[in-house]
Protein backbone atom coordinates (compact mmCIF):
# COMPACT_ATOMS: atom_id res chain seq x y z
CA UNK A 1 0.00 0.00 0.00
CA UNK A 2 1.80 3.09 -1.03
CA UNK A 3 1.05 6.46 1.24
CA UNK A 4 0.90 8.29 -1.74
CA UNK A 5 -3.22 8.20 -1.81
CA UNK A 6 -4.46 8.68 1.67
CA UNK A 7 -7.56 9.47 1.40
CA UNK A 8 -8.20 5.91 0.63
CA UNK A 9 -6.87 4.84 4.59
CA UNK A 10 -9.06 6.91 6.79
CA UNK A 11 -6.27 8.10 8.83
CA UNK A 12 -6.54 8.13 12.46
CA UNK A 13 -4.15 11.73 13.74
CA UNK A 14 -3.39 10.79 17.76
CA UNK A 15 -1.94 14.28 17.93
CA UNK A 16 -4.01 17.29 16.15
CA UNK A 17 -5.67 20.42 17.67
CA UNK A 18 -7.15 23.74 16.90
CA UNK A 19 -5.45 26.86 16.48
CA UNK A 20 -5.59 28.91 19.46
CA UNK A 21 -3.79 31.92 20.92
CA UNK A 22 -0.01 30.85 21.91
CA UNK A 23 0.53 33.30 24.57
CA UNK A 24 -2.49 31.78 26.71
CA UNK A 25 -1.69 28.63 25.56
CA UNK A 26 1.98 28.27 26.64
CA UNK A 27 1.95 31.11 29.44
CA UNK A 28 1.99 28.82 32.05
CA UNK A 29 5.45 27.29 31.14
CA UNK A 30 6.53 31.01 30.40
CA UNK A 31 5.84 32.20 33.10
CA UNK A 32 7.41 29.24 35.96
CA UNK A 33 9.85 27.47 33.37
CA UNK A 34 11.65 29.36 30.37
CA UNK A 35 14.24 31.14 32.09
CA UNK A 36 16.26 32.41 28.15
CA UNK A 37 14.69 35.83 26.55
CA UNK A 38 14.52 34.08 23.49
CA UNK A 39 12.35 31.75 24.76
CA UNK A 40 9.94 33.71 25.91
CA UNK A 41 9.82 35.48 22.79
CA UNK A 42 8.84 32.39 20.52
CA UNK A 43 5.44 32.06 18.99
CA UNK A 44 5.55 28.28 20.95
CA UNK A 45 8.64 27.36 23.17
CA UNK A 46 10.42 24.59 20.53
CA UNK A 47 10.00 27.41 17.49
CA UNK A 48 13.75 27.52 16.85
CA UNK A 49 13.43 23.37 15.89
CA UNK A 50 10.49 24.18 13.62
CA UNK A 51 10.30 26.25 9.89
CA UNK A 52 6.84 26.36 9.00
CA UNK A 53 4.98 26.96 12.58
CA UNK A 54 1.29 26.94 11.09
CA UNK A 55 0.08 30.58 11.76
CA UNK A 56 -3.67 30.81 11.56
CA UNK A 57 -6.16 33.52 13.13
CA UNK A 58 -9.90 32.20 12.19
CA UNK A 59 -13.23 32.57 13.89
CA UNK A 60 -14.15 29.06 14.16
CA UNK A 61 -11.03 26.73 14.49
CA UNK A 62 -13.15 23.76 14.32
CA UNK A 63 -14.03 24.36 10.54
CA UNK A 64 -10.60 24.71 9.82
CA UNK A 65 -8.88 21.70 11.85
CA UNK A 66 -12.05 19.64 9.90
CA UNK A 67 -11.67 21.05 6.51
CA UNK A 68 -7.06 20.06 7.38
CA UNK A 69 -8.54 16.42 7.96
CA UNK A 70 -10.65 16.56 5.17
CA UNK A 71 -8.07 17.53 2.70
CA UNK A 72 -5.83 14.83 4.03
CA UNK A 73 -7.86 11.83 4.07
CA UNK A 74 -8.06 12.18 8.18
CA UNK A 75 -10.87 9.87 9.16
CA UNK A 76 -10.90 10.56 13.37
CA UNK A 77 -8.52 12.92 14.94
CA UNK A 78 -7.54 12.86 18.96
CA UNK A 79 -7.55 15.92 20.94
CA UNK A 80 -7.02 17.43 23.88
CA UNK A 81 -9.87 18.93 26.02
CA UNK A 82 -7.28 20.78 28.37
CA UNK A 83 -5.28 22.91 25.55
CA UNK A 84 -8.55 24.85 23.67
CA UNK A 85 -11.24 23.75 25.84
CA UNK A 86 -13.81 25.45 24.17
CA UNK A 87 -12.81 24.13 20.37
CA UNK A 88 -12.35 20.77 21.69
CA UNK A 89 -15.94 20.60 23.36
CA UNK A 90 -17.30 22.33 20.62
CA UNK A 91 -15.69 19.83 18.19
CA UNK A 92 -16.65 16.38 20.68
CA UNK A 93 -20.12 17.85 20.82
CA UNK A 94 -20.54 18.77 17.02
CA UNK A 95 -18.51 16.26 15.37
CA UNK A 96 -18.19 13.03 17.33
CA UNK A 97 -17.54 10.76 14.52
CA UNK A 98 -14.39 12.64 13.36
CA UNK A 99 -12.80 13.77 17.08
CA UNK A 100 -11.90 11.80 20.53
CA UNK A 101 -10.98 13.27 23.74
CA UNK A 102 -7.89 12.88 25.40
CA UNK A 103 -6.87 14.67 29.07
CA UNK A 104 -3.42 16.11 29.73
CA UNK A 105 -2.94 15.46 32.98
CA UNK A 106 -0.53 17.04 36.11
CA UNK A 107 0.96 14.66 38.27
CA UNK A 108 1.56 17.57 40.49
CA UNK A 109 -2.24 17.91 41.13
CA UNK A 110 -2.54 14.59 42.74
CA UNK A 111 -6.02 13.30 43.24
CA UNK A 112 -7.58 15.90 42.34
CA UNK A 113 -6.05 15.76 38.96
CA UNK A 114 -7.37 12.06 39.03
CA UNK A 115 -11.07 13.57 40.08
CA UNK A 116 -10.83 15.98 36.93
CA UNK A 117 -9.54 12.84 34.99
CA UNK A 118 -12.76 10.45 35.96
CA UNK A 119 -14.99 13.08 35.36
CA UNK A 120 -13.95 14.42 31.82
CA UNK A 121 -13.86 10.55 31.24
CA UNK A 122 -17.49 10.21 32.67
CA UNK A 123 -18.48 13.50 30.01
CA UNK A 124 -16.61 12.98 26.89
CA UNK A 125 -15.50 8.89 26.72
CA UNK A 126 -11.87 9.33 27.01
CA UNK A 127 -9.67 7.23 24.74
CA UNK A 128 -6.47 8.19 26.03
CA UNK A 129 -4.28 10.58 28.70
CA UNK A 130 -1.48 12.80 28.28
CA UNK A 131 1.29 13.52 30.27
CA UNK A 132 4.18 15.73 29.65
CA UNK A 133 6.73 14.80 32.50
CA UNK A 134 9.11 18.22 31.25
CA UNK A 135 5.92 20.69 30.74
CA UNK A 136 4.69 20.74 34.55
CA UNK A 137 5.78 22.43 37.61
CA UNK A 138 7.72 20.98 38.95
CA UNK A 139 8.82 18.56 36.50
CA UNK A 140 7.31 15.25 37.34
CA UNK A 141 9.81 11.97 35.88
CA UNK A 142 7.92 9.03 34.20
CA UNK A 143 8.58 6.88 36.85
CA UNK A 144 8.17 9.31 39.88
CA UNK A 145 5.86 8.46 42.70
CA UNK A 146 3.43 10.92 41.73
CA UNK A 147 2.85 9.13 38.21
CA UNK A 148 1.58 5.89 39.49
CA UNK A 149 -1.78 6.96 40.40
CA UNK A 150 -1.75 8.42 36.94
CA UNK A 151 -0.88 4.96 35.25
CA UNK A 152 -2.92 3.28 37.75
CA UNK A 153 -6.41 5.01 37.04
CA UNK A 154 -5.52 4.62 33.15
CA UNK A 155 -5.21 0.86 33.79
CA UNK A 156 -8.50 0.94 35.73
CA UNK A 157 -10.30 2.88 33.09
CA UNK A 158 -8.48 0.86 30.19
CA UNK A 159 -7.30 3.97 28.65
CA UNK A 160 -3.64 4.33 27.30
CA UNK A 161 -1.43 7.08 28.48
CA UNK A 162 0.56 8.96 25.98
CA UNK A 163 4.07 9.90 27.50
CA UNK A 164 6.92 12.98 26.02
CA UNK A 165 9.68 10.63 25.88
CA UNK A 166 13.70 11.99 24.84
CA UNK A 167 14.98 15.52 25.05
CA UNK A 168 12.72 18.29 25.60
CA UNK A 169 11.49 20.40 22.54
CA UNK A 170 11.82 23.65 24.85
CA UNK A 171 14.89 24.72 26.94
CA UNK A 172 13.47 22.98 29.78
CA UNK A 173 15.37 19.99 31.61
CA UNK A 174 14.77 16.99 30.18
CA UNK A 175 16.09 14.25 33.02
CA UNK A 176 12.70 13.27 33.68
CA UNK A 177 12.11 11.89 30.01
CA UNK A 178 14.76 9.62 29.48
CA UNK A 179 13.36 6.44 27.78
CA UNK A 180 14.73 3.96 30.49
CA UNK A 181 12.80 5.38 32.96
CA UNK A 182 9.75 3.32 31.61
CA UNK A 183 11.36 0.04 31.77
CA UNK A 184 10.57 -0.03 35.50
CA UNK A 185 6.65 1.52 34.70
CA UNK A 186 6.05 -1.45 32.34
CA UNK A 187 7.48 -3.50 34.97
CA UNK A 188 5.40 -2.26 37.56
CA UNK A 189 2.13 -1.76 35.71
CA UNK A 190 2.08 -4.87 32.86
CA UNK A 191 -1.28 -3.78 31.88
CA UNK A 192 -0.80 -0.02 31.26
CA UNK A 193 -0.74 0.67 27.24
CA UNK A 194 2.16 3.36 26.80
CA UNK A 195 2.70 5.15 23.57
CA UNK A 196 6.01 7.45 23.37
CA UNK A 197 5.11 10.94 21.86
CA UNK A 198 8.40 13.47 20.30
CA UNK A 199 10.59 11.02 18.86
CA UNK A 200 12.63 9.61 22.14
CA UNK A 201 15.95 11.06 20.88
CA UNK A 202 18.64 10.45 21.60
CA UNK A 203 17.25 6.95 22.79
CA UNK A 204 15.95 6.16 19.73
CA UNK A 205 17.79 2.99 19.97
CA UNK A 206 16.56 1.97 23.59
CA UNK A 207 12.93 3.01 22.64
CA UNK A 208 13.38 -0.03 20.17
CA UNK A 209 14.78 -2.37 22.60
CA UNK A 210 12.07 -1.87 25.49
CA UNK A 211 9.20 -2.33 22.57
CA UNK A 212 11.02 -5.62 21.72
CA UNK A 213 10.62 -6.37 25.29
CA UNK A 214 7.22 -4.91 26.83
CA UNK A 215 4.15 -5.68 24.51
CA UNK A 216 2.13 -2.79 25.50
CA UNK A 217 4.64 -0.07 24.67
CA UNK A 218 4.29 1.96 21.22
CA UNK A 219 6.32 4.40 19.56
CA UNK A 220 4.07 7.87 17.91
CA UNK A 221 5.76 10.18 15.46
CA UNK A 222 4.27 13.06 16.73
CA UNK A 223 6.35 16.38 16.62
CA UNK A 224 8.55 15.01 13.88
CA UNK A 225 8.48 16.12 9.97
CA UNK A 226 8.11 12.60 8.08
CA UNK A 227 11.84 13.00 6.48
CA UNK A 228 13.18 12.78 10.22
CA UNK A 229 11.65 9.71 11.55
CA UNK A 230 14.15 7.78 13.16
CA UNK A 231 15.68 5.22 11.21
CA UNK A 232 15.86 3.06 13.45
CA UNK A 233 12.05 2.63 14.06
CA UNK A 234 11.45 2.62 10.54
CA UNK A 235 13.50 -0.42 10.95
CA UNK A 236 11.70 -2.05 13.72
CA UNK A 237 8.25 -1.41 11.87
CA UNK A 238 9.49 -3.05 9.23
CA UNK A 239 10.69 -6.27 10.58
CA UNK A 240 8.57 -7.10 13.70
CA UNK A 241 7.15 -3.70 14.94
CA UNK A 242 4.74 -3.00 12.29
CA UNK A 243 2.12 -3.15 15.45
CA UNK A 244 3.76 -0.58 17.50
CA UNK A 245 4.27 1.72 14.65
CA UNK A 246 1.39 5.01 15.57
CA UNK A 247 1.06 8.27 13.40
CA UNK A 248 0.72 11.12 15.27
CA UNK A 249 0.99 15.38 13.35
CA UNK A 250 1.59 18.31 15.19
CA UNK A 251 -1.00 20.30 13.41
CA UNK A 252 -1.12 23.34 14.32
CA UNK A 253 1.11 23.52 17.39
CA UNK A 254 4.30 22.92 14.75
CA UNK A 255 3.34 21.28 11.71
CA UNK A 256 1.58 21.70 8.73
CA UNK A 257 -0.38 19.21 7.42
CA UNK A 258 0.80 19.89 3.96
CA UNK A 259 4.54 19.23 4.47
CA UNK A 260 3.72 16.17 6.37
CA UNK A 261 1.42 14.59 3.64
CA UNK A 262 4.05 15.63 1.24
CA UNK A 263 7.45 14.12 3.50
CA UNK A 264 4.97 10.94 4.05
CA UNK A 265 5.80 8.92 0.69
CA UNK A 266 9.39 9.57 1.16
CA UNK A 267 9.13 7.17 4.04
CA UNK A 268 10.43 4.11 3.35
CA UNK A 269 8.03 1.81 5.21
CA UNK A 270 7.08 -1.49 3.79
CA UNK A 271 3.38 -1.80 2.29
CA UNK A 272 1.63 -4.00 4.74
CA UNK A 273 3.17 -1.49 7.33
CA UNK A 274 1.35 1.72 6.38
CA UNK A 275 -2.11 0.61 6.82
CA UNK A 276 -1.46 -0.07 10.32
CA UNK A 277 0.97 2.88 11.25
CA UNK A 278 -1.93 5.44 9.47
CA UNK A 279 -5.22 3.50 11.06
CA UNK A 280 -5.23 0.41 12.50
CA UNK A 281 -2.77 0.27 15.21
CA UNK A 282 -4.68 3.83 16.29
CA UNK A 283 -7.96 2.10 16.23
CA UNK A 284 -6.91 -0.85 18.07
CA UNK A 285 -5.17 1.28 21.02
CA UNK A 286 -7.55 4.42 21.30
CA UNK A 287 -10.27 1.48 20.98
CA UNK A 288 -12.06 2.94 18.26
CA UNK A 289 -15.02 0.27 16.14
CA UNK A 290 -14.44 -2.12 19.13
CA UNK A 291 -11.06 -2.94 18.42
Amino acid sequence: MSPASPLSVGIVDTLIGFPSDPDQLYAAMRHRMLRDEQSKSMVMPAEYMFHDVPNHSVDDPVTLTLSEMDRFGIEIGLISLTAAPDSAEKALTDHPDRFLASFTIDPNDGMDGIGALVQAHEQWDLRAVSVFPHGVSPQVAIDAPRMYPVYAKCVELGLPVFITVGIAGPRVPSLVQKVELLDQVLYDFPDLVVVMRHGAEPWVDLAVKLMIKWPNLHYSTSAFAPKYYPQAVIDYANTRGADRLIYGGYFPMGLSLDRIMDELPTVPLNDDVWPKFLRDNARRVLRIGGL
